[in-house]
């Protein structure tokens, strides 16, 4: 992925420095240079290179440092907090109204994926309550109107366009009109992409703003364009003077971090992020956030917010895990949400620790891994599906019968079976939790949650789920970070501002045991197997 490997040598630079048995001035500047290194390789103006470093000196200064601190952790803040200064351009983006149109034109280079990302963006709006449509204005790209029209037919958002008409200002001017009129709040404009040499083209796109008087201009950039990055966004910048970035292709392989200089020479803030070909492949774009993922430190704010759009049906699983259940069936449908979310490694980018789990193992063969075990659960009869696994102990010949219906081995059948017996361990413990919960709640009244939080945190600990200071298995967050990220991402409040329990246990049963299984995926078989029934 675009800039995995930046994070993966400023990661290994900082953990590097920070085991050392002499943390000294020397160490420091060692770690320092690897840092600007890493960035250089990735396509980063050395301008702003610069400027980092002597952001960090000044940051951590050795000679001032009382002898007492704690050297590691503010060398840590610091990168952290002077990376995070790199692509904040300390902007506020453009937040569309409720009840009212809000136009917004894209522009940007020719290839850039524009007219996708423009689908992308009306479907994110979409599925958040706006009424939202696409206006192609793009009359110089041959099939331009062709590839919006299948897009929005299959995102199924309305769209206008004016195949007579060769004025793209025109019939901006007329998409945008007719849809102000049917009370469309999101109105995206799609234009055609230029270069920074085509005057003509520029001209066009000033003409297309002066048209339809847009209420944000997004630029569209390609994360691998390069060093070309901060040239060809100063260009736009002075001509159509857009407010907000969206970089795609963040998937890719190359570099990348041309799209950094470009934040920082046009001071604009990057809204989101493009991280694949689906529909649902675009992400809200935080400088902090952006950072924890880079440096592997995870993002399940982010991973509970793009769990919550792909609106998975959990209702059995969910009910059996607030009575202390987890069946094989429940660990089968876990696996195929897990596979709906996407790429495994968009997802071990999200939750902390499980990116250095997936190393060495690719996308394509832990997908497989869990195709296999689909494999295996289908090949189970609906008793042994809707059991608690003991049927195979005490009856192990069931155990071969579906490993040949599966096509798979019957280690591989051994290892799901030890997944489901480990989570469903970990449910029960979770079951009782809920429960001392409610009296928990019942007896404070809702009055004092820290005292709330302290019970749970505690509860958790003896369970082996999460810890003072960071992940647990799995990678999961402490109890205190749960609970406000919880709090901020959706989950709905019980007494006295304690999340509600079906929060808690989508947030854990969904979530917290996909470190659980991948863990356990390194034992399952390569290969593709064949698919039987075992009934």
């Amino acid at each position: 992925m675009v800039l995995q490997d930046l994070g993966r040598r400023i990661n290994a630079a900082v953990s590097d420095l920070t085991r050392s048995a002499n943390l000294d001035e020397k160490a420091f500047d060692d770690m320092i240079k690897e840092i600007c290194s890493a960035l250089l390789s990735a396509d980063v103006n050395v301008k702003l290179v610069g400027q980092l470093r002597k952001s960090i000196r000044a940051q951590v200064s050795f000679k001032d440092l009382p002898t007492h601190t704690n050297k590691k952790r503010i060398i840590q803040k610091a990168v952290f907090d002077q990376l995070v200064a790199l692509v904040d351009p300390h902007a506020e983006p453009f937040k569309p109204r409720k009840g009212k149109p809000n136009v917004i034109m894209f522009v940007g280079l020719q290839g850039a994926g524009k007219t996708t990302t423009c689908t992308k963006l009306a479907r994110h709006y979409q599925t958040r309550g706006f009424k939202a449509c696409l206006v192609c204005a793009d009359t110089f790209r041959a099939g331009a109107f062709d590839q919006l029209k299948q897009n929005a037919t299959r995102a199924k958002i309305p769209f206008y366009g004016n195949l007579t008409q060769t004025d793209p200002a025109v019939v901006a001017l007329e998409g945008v009109t007719r849809f102000k009129k049917e009370r469309f709040e999101i109105i995206i404009v799609d234009t055609s992409g230029r270069h920074r040499q085509e005057a003509d083209l520029f001209n066009e796109m000033v003409q297309i703003q002066k048209a339809v008087q847009p209420d944000q201009t997004i630029m569209v950039l390609d994360a691998t364009i390069g060093q070309q990055a901060e040239a060809q966004s100063k260009a736009f910048k002075e001509t159509a003077d857009f407010g907000s970035i969206i970089i795609t292709k963040t998937d890719g392989s190359a570099s990348g971090g041309g799209a950094i200089s470009a934040v920082a020479a046009t001071h604009t803030p990057i809204v989101f992020i493009g991280t694949g070909e689906h529909m649902l492949d675009l992400e809200k774009f935080q400088p902090r956030t952006f950072i924890s993922r880079l440096l592997g430190m995870g993002d399940m704010a982010g991973l509970v917010e793009h769990v919550q759009s792909l609106k998975l049906d959990q209702k059995d699983t969910m009910k059996h895990i607030q009575e202390g259940i987890f069946t094989v069936r429940d660990l089968r449908d876990q696996i195929q949400n897990m596979m709906k979310m996407g790429p495994l490694s968009k997802m071990a980018g999200m939750i902390p620790g499980l990116s250095n789990m997936m190393e060495g193992m690719n996308d394509e063969d832990g997908t497989m891994k869990m195709k296999r075990m689909i494999y295996i659960c289908d090949s189970m009869t609906d008793k042994e599906l809707d059991s608690d696994g003991k049927l195979f102990i005490n009856e192990p010949a069931r155990m071969t019968r579906v490993a040949h219906g599966s096509g798979t081995s019957v280690r591989e059948v051994e290892d799901l079976l030890s997944q489901q017996r480990m989570m469903a361990g970990m449910v029960k413990k979770m079951g009782g939790m809920q429960k001392n919960m409610k009296n928990a709640q019942g007896a404070l009244g809702g009055g004092n949650r820290n005292q709330q939080m302290a019970a749970m945190q505690k509860r958790l600990q003896s369970m082996g789920v999460g810890g003072a200071g960071g992940g647990g298995p799995g990678g999961m967050p402490d109890m205190g970070a749960l609970m406000k990220m919880m709090g901020g991402a959706g989950g709905g409040a019980g007494g006295g501002g304690m999340p509600d329990m079906k929060s808690m246990m989508d947030m854990m049963g969904g979530m917290g045991g996909l470190g659980n299984l991948m863990g356990g995926m390194g034992g399952a078989g390569g290969g593709r197997g064949g698919r039987g029934r075992g009934r």
